[in-house]
């Protein structure tokens, strides 16, 4: 059998680091852990929960982002969270428990739109399709559409995404503006 390489890669959440296993992780959809309980869904996410530093893990199509408690030294806690993943891969175990829901982003809206709202809220929701999940799924995060109401966007980041310091930099200098460029029926676009 070959010898299984796991790289790994900063993001710009300094507490969240994410790990590319070199195979697929969610075949579809993406899955945020925000607690142990939640992760008791997952026996991986579940492991790693259990190393005691770990405050978040968040699934994407080909990595799993681990968030760290504030204080943690990711030189100690990196090479646990590297055992349980080679652990986990290696062994081809089930990402989830048998009847549990295997994904949770997206969810359903915030908010419920206008259907007067419709062609907009389609430009919008392809742009996050096309243009902004794909940039902040490669920072080891996710980000999916909640609502729209009297030109606000409201957005749910998650992963390393979610308290990164420059989520609120990411989201009024890059999504908003470029939101607002394409689609001049947003004003304003805000994290739930």
């Amino acid at each position: 059998m070959d010898a299984m390489l796991i790289e790994t890669e900063t993001t710009p959440n300094p507490a969240t680091m994410k790990f590319l296993p070199g195979r697929t992780v969610m075949p579809g959809g993406t899955r945020d852990f925000a607690s142990a309980d939640a992760a008791e869904a997952s026996p991986l996410a579940d492991a790693l929960f259990g190393l005691g530093d770990v405050t978040g893990v968040f699934f994407g199509h080909d990595f799993v982002s681990v968030t760290a408690a504030p204080g943690t030294d990711w030189t100690v806690l990196k090479p646990d969270v590297l055992s349980v993943l080679l652990d986990h891969f290696s062994a081809n175990m089930p990402l989830f428990r048998e009847g549990s829901a295997d994904f949770s982003v997206p969810a359903e809206p915030v908010l419920t739109d206008d259907p007067a709202d419709a062609d907009i809220i389609a430009q919008i929701q392809d742009l996050i399709a096309t243009r902004i999940r794909p940039a902040v799924q490669g920072d080891g995060g996710d980000i999916a559409y909640r609502g729209f109401d009297k030109g606000k966007v409201f957005l749910s980041m998650h992963g390393a995404c979610a308290g990164c310091p420059s989520s609120t930099a990411t989201l009024k200098n890059g999504i908003e503006q470029l939101l607002r460029y394409y689609v001049p029926e947003v004003t304003e676009v805000r994290a739930v």
